[in-house]
């Protein structure tokens, strides 16, 4: 617990304190030390105050926790972390994280960690390689093979070829993901889901600087390069400036 919580109301949680305090619009999640501690951008604010006000405002973080056979997930996949992507991955405003665990369950058999995966041993299998393409591939090459392999019915059996798609060496993933180092990398992924808060409850579960809320999926789902235009404190990209009604709120 946060001595910002502990000063503010004595007794409470601080994942509500959190929540109160990260209602403000996010040109005001910088202006004090506690409300970016509170808000999970420490980091970003210091790097950004440290760098002075000329300094470009920190990225917009979204996180997207999935499985690879889920309909839910590719379509979000499909119809907006891919165009928002293809839009804003290059102007340095927004971060991605992908963590492919979704509603799987671990249990430690021996040495290694044993998945059950809701749509069967194709997801694990999907799961895996998709972890492994992300630990051994810089994002901006993992994000395009993450896409392609979603936009198909296996996306286990698909890696090679998106793979190759993208120039990348096709060994090192597919040994990954068939050995000890694959089960491992998963089982961290299914740490960072446990770790959620609040816990996940259906997947694609989307969270937008730390922050998951029904409104902020509701807006992720529908219209994700919106939400993260209108969530940036910045000058906007060109791709922003023809969107209408960039101002959110945080509920």
């Amino acid at each position: 617990m946060s001595k910002f919580c502990l000063i503010l109301v004595a007794g409470l949680f601080c994942s509500l304190i959190s929540a109160k305090v990260c209602n403000l619009p996010p040109s005001e999640w910088c202006s004090t030390n506690e409300i970016s501690i509170a808000c999970q951008v420490e980091k970003q604010c210091s790097e950004w105050l440290e760098n002075g006000s000329e300094a470009a405002p920190p990225p917009v973080n979204v996180a997207l926790y999935y499985e690879s056979l889920c309909p839910g997930c590719k379509e979000f996949i499909a119809d907006q972390l891919r165009p928002t992507w293809m839009k804003l991955g290059s102007t340095g405003i927004l971060n991605v994280t992908l963590v492919p665990y979704g509603n799987a369950k671990e249990q430690k058999v021996g040495d290694l960690w044993q998945f059950d995966c809701q749509h069967g041993e194709r997801e694990c299998a999907g799961n895996i390689m998709e972890t492994c393409v992300l630990s051994l591939t810089k994002f901006d090459i993992a994000a395009p093979v993450i896409f392609c392999m979603e936009a198909t019915e296996d996306p286990a059996m698909a890696a090679k070829r998106c793979l190759q798609q993208e120039g990348v060496d096709v060994n090192p993933v597919l040994q990954c993901a068939n050995s000890t180092m694959g089960n491992t990398l998963e089982h961290k992924m299914a740490v960072l889901t446990d770790a959620l808060n609040p816990p996940h409850q259906y997947t694609p579960w989307i969270t937008l600087n730390g922050m998951h809320t029904s409104s902020i999926q509701q807006k992720a789902t529908t219209d994700l390069i919106t939400l993260v235009c209108g969530a940036y404190t910045g000058s906007k990209p060109s791709a922003c400036t023809n969107i209408n009604n960039l101002k959110i709120t945080y509920k």
